[in-house]
């Protein structure tokens, strides 16, 4: 299950980073998306990967993130997605005001010669 949860990880951030780097806006938000989604995984996963186990301390089970689950970091990614999605609605209405200003969405404001 690590493995899979560190390659899911991986791959998001390494697809974000690339689509940030890449010369339109929309792409650039799309690239942010993913890199908050990444990290949103990684927090989650640093909770534990446990499965059926309760977010509580039972009596008699040992306080260790073998028997339970954290929750902390499953509100903090949940606080997270919340203010990514609002971050997002907010950046998109930016980027399609600034398109119908400037023409185009660029990221620098030129079109590059073909």
């Amino acid at each position: 299950m690590e493995i899979v949860v560190s390659l899911a990880v991986g791959v998001l951030a390494a697809a974000g980073v690339w689509l940030v780097l890449r010369p339109r806006t929309f792409q650039v938000l799309i690239g942010l998306s993913l890199l908050s989604y990444a990290v949103n995984l990684f927090i989650f996963s640093v909770g534990s990967l446990a499965e059926d186990e309760a977010p509580i301390v039972r009596a008699g089970a040992l306080p260790d993130l073998a028997h339970y689950t954290d929750p902390v970091p499953q509100a903090l990614v949940l606080t997270a997605i919340v203010i990514g999605f609002a971050t997002t609605a907010l950046f998109l209405v930016v980027l399609l005001a600034l398109r119908g200003l400037s023409g185009g969405d660029h990221v620098d404001g030129q079109e590059e010669a073909p």
